[in-house]
């Protein structure tokens, strides 16, 4: 990881804090600001310590390193649509006729060499410093505690590597990690993924599973964790393609697991499938805190490291952060992967306040009637776009996806509530917001037509409109109107609730010709100026099946949901910042935020 914050000071504009700063909040709450910044930078924090455990450490924390589109094309080297380029290439490859084809194929095929992982003989940099199991003590690792709420610290970039039963096939995932002990950690691996199902194989088997944790090394190996392969494969191949050189990798000191030579601490140990302990709560990538929950647990047979390790990490929450510009590189480097079995796919975008999973916004050519929820039903149907919740399609002739203004508006003077599917499927493990965990509503907007003929007939000022509102419900508080030169202005109103959002919600019929698409939060919390936040808010906050009505209008309900609901289980809450942490590292000069800042990315309570 030296040769990293090399790099970095060369490349990224690293940023180096010398303050002792504690894991404990402080550092994550530093990280999280700066993320959120025009100009991020990726920080090393030299001297991290624990005051409540009275710990200085010795190692060194490293966040932030994907900080933004810049530095994270730097980091792979290209940009990520010429990876792409390279994936729909070989996607195409065809057996060559005739010898001039064979010659011309042999750079590509030659190429091909260097995707596979090379399992070296030898023992790497990350096993210079073996630690045996009698004197293995997690708390001289920097894990940080990211919130207030957090059932403890937990590692955030963690490279799990596992393996199936009859060790054919090996898996790189990144998931979180609690602390529990100094040689205990939770694996909070979801039911969806290939580690939980290699779990599966171990538990019917009656045998303790081996895993092997690395942190650090090349930050492209964190980026092949997460990235979405087809089941089975392994994420290596990845680094492979994107390097164009072999991933080298060594053998566990405890288990046949192979890891890369270069990352920088590598935790080894066995998971019983017979044990379990409740994880979390934690605060989470989608903004809320994920619940407690069992989860199995891995004891630790070792730790290895480098002679001068780094503790490489990252902070989870609202939007923006570092997974926006991880995310963007999947984006781009996957669209060839999803072109098969949507051929007329031209473009797609998740954008990160729709934390990804929660909204797709995709692009294509519609050939006939229906295409668009053909389109539906596939990306609900592979791998982890099954996992999206709310998916927007647009036709050739619409902005750029990116261009989220004038996108925008295309969608709401095409938004048809005959081209709207509700339907039902998996969802997230981390989504709150459906009736039971796993499986949800799932919305699909056909945005690819003309026009719409009709929009709204008589348009209101926001006063008017709001009085309007109140005299049919006292628990509206605040009503704002967005694009309202389209056919279908978006209508958001605030409530403090004191009955369900949608009971006797047919009083709204008056309305009909002064609003079609009407949008309602909660008061606490919200901000009605706040469009960013509140797309965020929303996307997270519903179950479609239960959250939106077509008629009398188009009517959303993206507030907290509970017993009034008939909501059964339990909703939690926002990951905010503790105001006194913030303070103090204003107070040292380390971060310059107004209260604009704090409010534009709901930073606190309000």
């Amino acid at each position: 990881m030296v040769e990293v914050i090399e790099w970095l000071k060369q490349n990224g504009d690293l940023k180096i804090i010398d303050e002792p700063l504690d894991v404990i909040l402080e550092i994550p709450h530093l990280a999280y600001v700066e993320v959120k910044k025009e100009d991020s930078r990726p920080l090393l924090f030299t001297k991290p310590v624990n005051r409540a455990k009275g710990i200085e450490y010795d190692i060194p924390v490293l966040m932030n390193i994907f900080a933004s589109k810049a530095l994270t094309e730097k980091i792979f080297g290209r940009h990520p649509d010429e990876v792409a380029e390279g994936i729909d290439a070989l996607l195409k490859l065809k057996p060559p006729k005739g010898w001039k084809a064979k010659l011309a194929a042999l750079p590509k095929l030659f190429s091909l060499k260097n995707v596979f992982p090379k399992r070296l003989k030898f023992r790497g940099e990350c096993q210079e410093i073996i630690i045996p199991k009698g004197e293995v003590d997690l708390d001289k690792l920097p894990i940080l505690t990211t919130w207030s709420g957090d059932g403890g610290p937990f590692i955030t970039m963690g490279q799990v590597y596992t393996q199936s039963l009859n060790g054919e096939m090996q898996n790189l995932g990144m998931y979180r990690l609690q602390q529990y002990d100094k040689n205990r950690l939770g694996m909070h691996w979801q039911i969806h993924k290939d580690a939980s199902h290699f779990f599966d194989q171990y538990q019917k088997a009656g045998k303790k599973m081996p895993v092997t944790v690395a942190v650090g090394g090349d930050p492209l190996y964190i980026w092949c964790g997460q990235a979405p392969m087809p089941h089975g494969m392994f994420e290596m191949l990845l680094y492979g393609l994107v390097r164009n050189k072999n991933a080298e990798l060594v053998k566990s000191i405890t288990n046949d697991i192979y890891i890369p030579r270069d990352v920088d601490i590598v935790i080894e140990g066995f998971v019983d499938p017979k044990l379990t302990e409740i994880e979390g709560p934690f605060g989470d990538h989608t903004g809320y805190y994920t619940l407690k929950e069992p989860f199995p647990v891995m004891e630790v047979e070792t730790i290895t490291m480098k002679k001068k390790p780094v503790f490489q990490a990252t902070v989870v929450g609202k939007p923006p952060l570092e997974d926006k510009y991880m995310g963007w590189a999947t984006e781009r480097i996957f669209l060839p992967m999803l072109k098969p079995m949507a051929p007329d796919l031209i473009d797609y975008n998740m954008p990160e306040n729709g934390v990804f999973h929660n909204l797709i916004l995709a692009k294509m050519k519609t050939l006939y009637k229906g295409h668009a929820q053909q389109f539906m039903h596939a990306f609900w149907g592979v791998g982890q776009m099954s996992f999206v919740k709310h998916a927007i399609f647009v036709g050739e002739d619409a902005p750029e996806l990116e261009s989220f203004e004038s996108l925008t508006e295309y969608i709401l003077n095409r938004l048809d509530p005959q081209k709207i599917l509700i339907t039902q499927g998996i969802v997230d493990q981390l989504d709150h917001a459906s009736p039971e965990q796993l499986v949800g509503g799932k919305l699909g907007v056909d945005a690819t037509g003309d026009e719409v003929s009709r929009g709204v007939e008589t348009a209101l000022s926001d006063s008017e409109l709001l009085k309007k509102m109140q005299a049919i419900n006292s628990d509206v508080i605040e009503l704002r109107q967005y694009f309202t030169q389209t056919k279908n202005p978006v209508c958001v109103v605030t409530v403090t609730k004191s009955k369900a959002v949608f009971e006797d919600i047919q009083k709204l019929e008056t309305l009909q010709e002064h609003i079609k698409l009407l949008v309602i939060v909660d008061k606490t919390n919200n901000d009605i100026d706040n469009p960013y936040m509140l797309i965020w808010r929303v996307v997270n906050n519903i179950d479609a099946q239960r959250d939106i009505l077509l008629d009398p209008m188009i009517i959303i309900d993206g507030t907290n949901k509970g017993e009034i609901d008939g909501y059964e289980r339990e909703w939690p809450g926002d990951t905010l910042c503790d105001a006194d942490v913030l303070k103090g590292l204003q107070a040292k000069g380390l971060i310059d935020i107004d209260e604009v800042f704090i409010h534009k990315f709901g930073l606190l309570e309000s």
